[in-house]
């Protein structure tokens, strides 16, 4: 037997208080439940746009107390399992569509050679990311139910999702519900606990939690305690984090002094050959420059800020030598290259550090590659020329690595978007002391896209207990400490300089000692209570 929402039996004009508002909820649950067709589908497709606006640079939480029981009630009113499918990915299309929006800005670049993707890509990519919410829904109607059981299982399956779109093909978990806390350090400290899946789960249950109150009177107990759990989740997040940064202390690493370099270099200008050498000459004027506050030991430019084969241009390097530190070095992005013993050059998107004689002292390799921005996935199938310049696929490096450098503490290097992936920056056996993010969001422009990065790699900070140190080409550098917390920044389209010390790192959090395992017996908890209380819903309805 499978139960559908009803709307609430009409109370009477003298009733009141909560007996009237859940009266009113179910008449409207009703209400949205019974929509069909284009309607239907155009409520969930707004909806989910709706709730982009609570994820970074918005932050707009309340509008998931709309969007999410409204999900819900779409949901329960499907008439079929291709029906409930349907609407979740209305409503994935929705929002992936708003809160993806800016990656299309990348093919304008070159509009010449990329425009004509824009369509496909603005709307592929978000059809694509929609199947996961699809598949959310639809296994939400085979579970069934009624009650606040319900709400446990979707907050549990729509964690599972999110967990899947971050692994499956490469994975691409960006804009997870839990970033949605980014605006509040005090939130973001349960990540140092179970992760942001684990935040991703509490923030949905509370959202979606309201849609029990559309119930029948006579379920009172059972429709209040999944409010009651998530408000209480939420709470307990928010005063844990409060306490835990009270008791924060503001440390940084003797001796170490960063300077990071933001030369604000558009991203039409930043290949063309005319260019180059004046690019690199606006790197080396913005690392030479005076230090009100003490010089720096070490400086840092960001993701290819070096528009050709430094390693292999000994004049460069001696130029590059000239601004170095004396003991420091200079860490900077740039494109490396290497044949193989068949003749094909080999190349890979780098960070290399190169020391006070000209030496490239250490680098690391771009292990996360962007399909289609830096290699075209099925190449052999696939006659297209990737959005980054040249003809040549970049390849993937080993991994995660720790670097170690003179005078400097152990860090992980993470290049673009490698920032973006839980439990995947540092080295498991090689815990270093920071992270290193370079990245070059000039792809995008003005958009939300660079403010939505600089939050995620927010995150990678809490749940590691390590600062993060985000270098930019034209923006938003950042210093952030291990609580998550903004120590100084460079605005988008800015061109200047940062000089800040390290933040000292923290002991192992549990996130970074047991990672996902927290968040799987999360989920085993919600799906299970919310598997066991759908039965028992059931049960006493057919009594």
């Amino acid at each position: 037997m499978s139960l559908r929402v009803q709307r609430a039996p009409a109370l009477p004009r003298t009733a009141g208080g909560f007996g009237a508002v859940q009266a009113r909820l179910g008449a409207l649950a009703g209400s949205v439940a019974g929509l069909c067709g284009l309607r239907r589908y155009g409520l969930a497709f707004l909806l989910g746009a709706l709730a982009a606006l609570a994820l970074p640079p918005f932050n707009a939480v309340p509008v998931l107390l709309v969007s999410f029981p409204l999900l819900v009630w779409l949901l329960d009113g499907a008439r079929s399992g291709r029906a409930c499918f349907a609407t979740g990915w209305w409503f994935g299309f929705g929002h992936y569509l708003v809160g993806l929006y800016w990656i299309s800005n990348a093919l304008l670049v070159d509009a010449a050679s990329f425009a004509w993707l824009i369509p496909f890509v603005a709307c592929g990519l978000p059809a694509v990311l929609a199947l996961f919410v699809g598949a959310v829904a639809w296994l939400f109607r085979r579970a069934g139910g009624d009650g606040g059981g319900r709400i446990l299982l979707f907050a549990a399956l729509w964690t599972a999702g999110e967990w899947l779109r971050g692994h499956l093909f490469t994975g691409f978990p960006w804009n997870l519900l839990g970033y949605a806390w980014t605006a509040s350090d005090a939130m973001l400290q349960a990540a140092a606990l179970f992760g942001i899946y684990g935040l991703s789960l509490l923030t949905v249950l509370a959202a979606a939690s309201p849609a029990a109150l559309a119930s029948p009177p006579a379920r009172r107990p059972a429709v209040l305690w999944p409010a009651a759990l998530g408000a209480a989740l939420l709470l307990a997040a928010g005063v844990g984090g409060g306490l835990r940064l009270a008791g924060a202390e503001a440390g940084t690493v003797e001796g170490v002094r960063l300077r990071i370099v933001q030369a604000n270099i558009p991203q039409r200008l930043k290949w063309e050959p005319e260019q180059r050498l004046d690019i690199f000459r606006r790197h080396l004027e913005l690392s030479a420059q005076p230090a009100p506050q003490g010089p720096p030991t070490h400086i840092i430019w960001p993701e290819t800020a070096v528009p050709f084969l430094l390693a292999n241009e000994p004049a460069a390097l001696q130029a590059v030598a000239r601004v170095v530190p004396a003991g420091g070095a200079l860490l900077t992005g740039a494109p490396r290259a290497e044949r193989r013993a068949d003749g094909e050059l080999q190349l890979w998107n780098s960070l290399l550090a190169v020391d006070g004689s000209g030496a490239v002292v250490a680098a690391f390799d771009k292990f996360h590659l962007v399909p289609f921005g830096e290699y075209v996935p099925f190449r052999g199938w696939l006659d297209i020329a990737k959005i980054t310049p040249g003809a040549i696929d970049f390849s993937a490096g080993p991994g995660p690595r720790t670097l170690r450098l003179p005078h400097l503490p152990p860090f992980s290097p993470l290049i673009c978007y490698e920032a973006i992936f839980p439990g995947a920056v540092v080295a498991r056996g090689d815990r270093p002391r920071w992270m290193l993010n370079v990245t070059n969001d000039g792809w995008y422009g003005r958009s939300t896209g660079p403010y939505q990065h600089l939050a995620i790699a927010r995150v990678r900070a809490v749940e590691e207990g390590l600062p993060l140190v985000r270098a930019a080409n034209t923006g938003i550098s950042a210093v952030v400490d291990a609580y998550g917390r903004v120590r100084a920044r460079l605005g988008l389209d800015e061109r200047g300089v940062i000089d800040a010390d390290l933040p000292a790192a923290l002991p192992p959090t549990p996130y970074a000692r047991s990672g996902d395992l927290a968040l799987g017996a999360m989920l085993l908890l919600a799906g299970g209570a919310g598997w066991l209380t759908r039965r028992r819903g059931r049960a006493a309805i057919m009594r």
